[in-house]
């Protein structure tokens, strides 16, 4: 581990729990004088004679006076979470008495954390590694069952796992390649090179498949775009109204009322989909309806997922032979939905479409097969060899440093097929072990960890 970074020797305060009213509010301190500054202002039992892992009623005083009556929480260091010793003061969460307790700690000698600082210190301290330290601000930030599902196995270290295993494995033949240096006047081979070309081939089994996670973890992380598309009268707005189940948007029987996008969040199994609700395509003289249909359009190419939805009713064979050629030409990720299949009847509109497959034929109005289309959205932006409860890349810079470590991969094997001397196979390996090392932490700098960790939220 990287050790003791630049102003990492003093004692941090800051509030941990959410800002704002609240019944009760946590304010977190973590430094080698924590018990001493927390057992000056707590009156009550004496807080360095306690055993740590105890919780001890009291009051916080401060120049005479009483801030509040609290229950104050030990944890002695390395057993805690950054790994120093760690005080927690559960106290009322009015916003007045939160500061007059944080206030009092730093006129004792504590300073206000930074936001971050706290999993940065149980990083420096081996408490967790990097992976593990940036899936806290994931778990925090989590809002939906497969991402709080994703956060919590990076930070038990099932991403780190694997890549430790991936490392310790090149780190030994690169040892012994080098090795074979220093005997090279022998011409003598210390690493079994057909083992170091399974242990190439597993490997990047492994980091594909991880670099393949990623689009899903994006999907987890962050949600889906989904733009509802189509002519006005679709049914797009009455769409929206159902998936939600309120009234959302407005509807009504003229065409062109929906006149600027609106944009909701819908949870399907655990997936964010953000369903944009847009105006309906036709050339028009008004401008606003215009500049409304321009939005549309610019949605489509932003979004993840387009929901192109016609009036099964009105539409012609031909003219969705078109749109399905127009979406494909572009490259978009499109599900056609064809509506109002209450009004001609369902058997009638899929004899009429039957040449064009994979239509999810609903009725929006009635809410006829709209479970359907929820189970084609997941579908669609699920990936069908990707489990949920596979370990799954959700961060930019562990993607970014793992297609680095696919390179130095096919590099080392290109190296072995072209019969290059151990020297040169060395050097790929090192650079593959540099970019597993950036994602775990073993390989970092001050200014990387301060980026990363100024992420979080203060206390945290």
């Amino acid at each position: 581990m990287l050790g003791k970074l630049s102003g990492f020797d003093d004692t941090i305060v800051a509030v941990a729990t959410a800002p704002g009213l609240g019944a009760i509010a946590v304010i977190r301190l973590s430094g080698s004088k924590a018990f001493d500054i927390t057992n000056a202002l707590f009156k009550g039992k004496n807080l360095l004679l306690q055993p740590s892992h105890t919780i001890h009623f009291g009051s916080i005083v401060s120049e005479g006076t009483v801030i509040d009556e609290v229950v104050v929480s030990l944890y002695k260091g390395p057993r805690s979470y950054t790994g120093e010793d760690v005080i927690e003061i559960s106290c009322h969460g009015s916003p007045y008495i939160q500061q007059q307790i944080i206030d009092a700690t730093t006129k004792a000698g504590a300073r206000l954390a930074k936001p971050g600082e706290f999993t940065q210190r149980a990083f420096l301290n081996g408490k967790l590694d990097l992976t593990q330290a940036e899936s806290v601000a994931d778990l925090i930030a989590s809002n939906s069952a497969a991402s709080h599902q994703t956060a919590m196995q990076q930070m038990r270290g099932g991403f780190s796992k694997e890549l430790h295993h991936l490392r310790d494995q090149l780190i030994t033949f690169s040892a012994l390649i080098e090795l074979e240096l220093d005997f090279s006047q022998e011409d003598v081979e210390f690493a079994d090179r057909t083992r170091l070309y399974e242990l190439i081939s597993s490997s990047t089994t492994t980091i594909r498949h991880l670099i393949d996670s990623f689009r899903m973890g994006n999907v987890i992380k962050n949600g889906v775009n989904t733009a509802i598309v189509g002519k006005p009268n679709a049914g797009k707005s009455t769409l929206l109204n159902t998936l939600l189940n309120e009234n959302r948007a407005i509807v009504s029987d003229i065409a062109g009322t929906t006149r600027d996008t609106i944009e909701e969040v819908l949870n399907i199994e655990g997936i964010l989909f953000r369903l944009i609700d847009t105006a309906g395509i036709r050339e028009s003289n008004d401008t606003i309806e215009s500049i409304g249909v321009q939005k549309t359009l610019e949605k489509i190419k932003e979004a993840g997922v387009v929901v192109y939805l016609f009036d099964a009713n009105e539409m012609t064979l031909e003219e969705l032979r078109q749109q399905v050629a127009s979406f494909e030409a572009d490259n978009i990720n499109f599900l056609l939905v064809g509506n109002k299949t209450d009004i001609a009847g369902e058997a009638a509109i899929r004899a009429k479409f039957s040449e064009i497959p994979g239509i999810l034929f609903i009725s929006a109005k009635n809410h006829d097969h709209v479970n359907d289309l929820k189970a084609a959205l997941v579908e669609k932006v699920m990936s069908g060899d990707i489990n949920t409860e596979d370990t799954i890349v959700t961060n930019a810079r562990h993607h970014s440093a793992l297609q680095e470590v696919l390179k130095s991969l096919f590099d080392v094997k290109g190296g072995m097929d072209n019969g290059l001397p151990g020297d040169l196979l060395a050097l790929d390996i090192r650079r593959a072990l540099h970019f597993l090392g950036e994602i775990t932490g073993e390989v970092t700098n001050e200014d990387r960890l301060d980026y990363i960790f100024s992420k979080f939220c203060i206390g945290k």
